[in-house]
């Protein structure tokens, strides 16, 4: 029997730092660096500065002894007892010495002491028993020689002291720096986690969040940025609100006027010589249901991924043509006067089908603000572009409301027009124009809206013309 061994992997979770923490110590780091590299180059010359001053007193004093030093009749050498009480606060031993002499101080030699009786100043450092010592050597009368020693320890207790209140400043610097580094840190995280908890709200569905600019410039722009987000989201969610309004209320329409015919019929209320007109009316309801969900449909598609839209030759002059066989009947039926005046030979870069479908989408939005008597014109015909490129232009226009400059800035996003004249007009579900714009944004053209010399709307497409470079 195999056994099989499960390979167990042991999950690491990181725990991740603050950015206060990382700012404060980053903040000790840099303090403790500097106090470091302060304290290293300050010492040797804190040193060099105490024993240059220790050196200099030593000197000083040894002139003083030398010319106060008087020899009594026991033969026996004194100092005045100013000159005495120096000596022995700064722990200097004096000595007064002769050629000849063996029992010389630890760190003398004869050669040392033979210079300073030939008349010559003495000052070294040299190695005793208890240490370094200091000397200072001057010359005296009769062949005889002043000697001061004193132990170097003696310099290194005011270093000592310097070097301590040197350290205690660098430690009060590091301290200050702690305390700075954590208001700084505090002053630059507070706004950011500010930031953090309105970017969890506004996740779990609040909308009405505001945060007040504050901190460094960059971090006042992501929370400018934060409340911009949240107004964007409350206006585009307040779209989707009344979109969702509007296509419920026009599908409930027609549904409830299927819903009442067919009871009707199941009931047998509809008289037989009615039966046509109500049959006729249950299969306009059911066409005005169908195109209303093609159009959600469409522009669910239009936002899909995996829409797509050929871009080949299309002859415009044909689509156009196909069209006005439809809608000829459609505008007549209902008095109004639909005019096509198409150029021969249009061919440009485009799908024959959703150059139809934005034709039309763009005649129904026309028809329905248009009323008996008046006119809606097709135009298709060859153009130049802003930068001098061939482009095939189609335009539909008609004599109704029109729109103003505003409208046409936002005719082609979803709901908007919808929304503002809802109740004033006859109005769609506001799905029409949408589709258009992304139908010609998908062949490679545009789509704009402005005033027709009608009196009302006017929509334009520009495509590409099938040229051989657009073509590649």
């Amino acid at each position: 029997m195999n056994s099989q061994s499960n390979k167990q992997h042991d999950v690491v979770i990181r725990r991740r730092s603050g950015l206060a923490t990382r700012m404060i110590a980053m903040g000790i780091l840099v303090a403790t660096v500097v106090a470091v590299v302060a304290t290293a180059a300050a010492f040797p010359l804190i040193r060099g500065t105490a024993e240059a001053t220790a050196r200099g007193d030593l000197a000083r004093l040894a002139d003083l002894t030398t010319a106060t030093v008087q020899e009594r009749r026991d033969g026996r050498f004194v100092v005045p007892p100013q000159v005495a009480s120096s000596l022995r606060a700064q722990n200097v031993s004096a000595y007064v010495l002769f050629a000849g002499t063996e029992d010389l101080p630890a760190g003398l030699t004869d050669a040392d002491v033979e210079q300073v009786l030939a008349g010559e100043s003495f000052s070294a450092t040299a190695e005793a028993t208890q240490g370094e010592v200091l000397i200072e050597g001057r010359p005296l009368q009769d062949q005889s020689a002043v000697f001061l020693v004193q132990p170097s320890s003696v310099v290194s207790a005011p270093t000592q002291t310097v070097l301590l209140r040197f350290a205690g400043a660098l430690l009060l610097g590091i301290a200050v720096s702690i305390v700075v580094a954590v208001l700084v840190a505090q002053r630059v995280t507070r706004p950011l986690r500010r930031a953090a908890d309105a970017a969890d709200l506004l996740g779990s569905g609040e909308r009405d969040v505001q945060i007040i600019p504050e901190g460094p410039a960059e971090v006042a722009r992501i929370l400018d940025s934060l409340n911009r987000l949240s107004g964007e989201l409350t206006t585009s969610e307040g779209r989707q609100r009344e979109f969702l309004l509007s296509v419920s209320h026009e599908l409930r329409t027609p549904l409830t006027a299927v819903r009442g015919y067919a009871e009707a019929l199941v009931d047998g209320l509809v008289p037989a010589h009615d039966l046509q007109r109500v049959s006729q009316l249950v299969v306009s309801e059911t066409q005005r249901l169908e195109r209303l969900v093609a159009d959600l449909l469409d522009l669910a598609r239009l936002g899909a991924v995996d829409f797509h839209a050929e871009r080949v030759r299309c002859d415009v002059s044909s689509v156009i043509t196909q069209a006005q066989a439809h809608w000829q009947d459609r505008c007549g039926r209902l008095g109004v006067q639909l005019s096509v005046e198409v150029a021969a030979d249009l061919v440009a870069v485009a799908d024959a089908v959703r150059l139809r479908q934005a034709i039309d989408n763009l005649t129904e939005n026309a028809l329905r603000v248009t009323g008996e008597g008046q006119r809606i014109r097709w135009r298709a015909l060859a153009a130049t572009g802003h930068r001098g490129e061939s482009e095939v232009v189609v335009e539909v226009s008609d004599s109704g409301p029109g729109l103003s400059a505003d409208d046409a800035h936002v005719a082609f996003e979803p709901g908007v027009l919808y929304e503002r004249y809802r109740g004033v007009r006859k109005v769609g579900t506001g799905l029409g124009l949408a589709i258009v714009g992304r139908l010609a944004a998908a062949m490679g053209g545009t789509a704009s809206a402005g005033s027709s010399d009608l009196g009302g709307a006017s929509f334009t497409i520009r495509l590409p013309a099938a040229t051989a470079e657009a073509l590649r």
